[in-house]
């Protein structure tokens, strides 16, 4: 305690007064609370603890300090409310307005017409592709059919061509058999005409000559003559000189040729032709020197002697 001043003794505090004091610092508090808590709440940071002493002027200084009051429980912030927005009003569609009868009729009508006629299209269409498939194959059927006959008409007139070709063959050896056969009996004949007229002179004692005989005396140069005139007459372009072909000639007496036959050929068809055509050309062959023939005279024909 402060010792009392001069002119008076000390004086004592009441002891209301002192609870007034607390009562006020409380209340203070609580108010200053109070404005922090509504300023955290609207800031949303979490409160600042802030104390505060609160000193009464009118207590001595000699009163004894006030017990420090403990400070008041802080109450938590409560926990913002996200506040659900109230949903949209439900809009109700408007209502269909009502098709006319007559109009609902009229569009039934119309789409069964359109429903039918694209049925129409498309059967004509199945039907179009039908009908070209089938002539197609009625094309390949005809074209087919008409290649297998083209094919046996050329093989037939192939088989008429052979068969003709193979009776004009026959037909022209039957008529060279038919010619030579005449020509032979022609020969004969004219022959046995000379041989007659030979006979018959030498039957009258006439003094015949050596013309009038076939067999005559040898002569060495008559195989010699006929065989230079019968070269004479060869007409043959090719020089092979192995080619060799022998003929026996029949002639009449006067050297007239009625018969060539071919005893061995040379191998060359052309040459043996080349030999039989001079033969024929060099008709009459010359005679002895006698004035004889022999009647039946075989020839060797060299090509290389030929030249």
């Amino acid at each position: 305690m402060k010792p009392a001043t001069a002119g008076g003794p000390y004086k004592v505090p009441r002891q209301h007064d002192n609870w007034r004091s607390i009562t006020l610092a409380v209340a203070m508090h609580a108010v200053l609370l109070l404005f922090l808590w509504v300023g955290v709440s609207w800031q949303n940071n979490e409160p600042t603890e802030v104390q505060a002493e609160i000193w009464d002027m009118k207590v001595q200084d000699a009163a004894p300090p006030a017990p420090t009051p403990e400070p008041a429980p802080q109450p938590e912030p409560e926990p913002e409310v996200v506040k659900t927005p109230p949903p949209a009003p439900k809009v109700e569609a408007p209502p269909e307005p009502k098709e006319d009868p007559e109009i609902a009729l009229q569009r039934l009508k119309k789409k069964k017409l359109e429903e039918e006629k694209a049925e129409k299209l498309e059967q004509a269409r199945l039907k179009k592709e039908a009908d070209e498939k089938l002539a197609k194959l009625e094309a390949k059927k005809k074209a087919d059919q008409k290649a297998k006959e083209d094919k046996e008409k050329a093989e037939q007139e192939e088989k008429e061509k052979a068969l003709a070709a193979e009776k004009e063959k026959k037909k022209a050896a039957a008529e060279k058999l038919a010619k030579e056969k005449a020509d032979k009996a022609a020969r004969e004949k004219a022959f046995a005409a000379e041989m007659s007229r030979i006979t018959g002179n030498a039957a009258k004692g006439s003094t015949g000559t050596a013309a009038q005989s076939t067999g005559g005396r040898a002569d060495g140069g008559y195989a010699a003559a006929i065989r230079a005139k019968i070269k004479s007459n060869l007409v043959y372009g090719e020089q092979d000189d192995s080619l060799s072909a022998t003929y026996v000639i029949t002639q009449l007496p006067s050297g007239e040729v009625i018969g060539v036959r071919k005893v061995k050929s040379s191998g060359s068809i052309a040459y043996d032709n080349a030999i039989e055509n001079a033969i024929t050309k060099s008709s009459p062959l010359p005679k002895k020197k006698d004035g004889t023939v022999e009647r039946d005279l075989e020839l060797v024909f060299k090509l290389k002697e030929m030249h």
